[in-house]
């Protein structure tokens, strides 16, 4: 079975991101928002925002949806 990413159409807090990586790998979703969270905060989190920004444009919705 091929796995593919997408944005999550169910599992949105912004923009489906995080959700549909944790759709993908079978995560929950509030896990990975939370690492990511505590990644922003304690990390130099500028690089980490601008991938979530690039991940937003360039990951597609589920169902073709842009």
């Amino acid at each position: 079975m091929e796995r593919k990413l997408y944005r999550s159409n169910t599992n949105v807090m912004i923009s489906g991101v995080l959700g549909g990586i944790a759709e993908m790998v079978h995560l929950d979703a509030t896990i990975l928002r939370l690492i990511f969270v505590l990644l922003l905060i304690f990390t130099y989190g500028v690089p980490l925002f601008l991938l979530y920004v690039a991940a937003t444009i360039i990951i597609p919705k589920r169902g073709g949806e842009y």
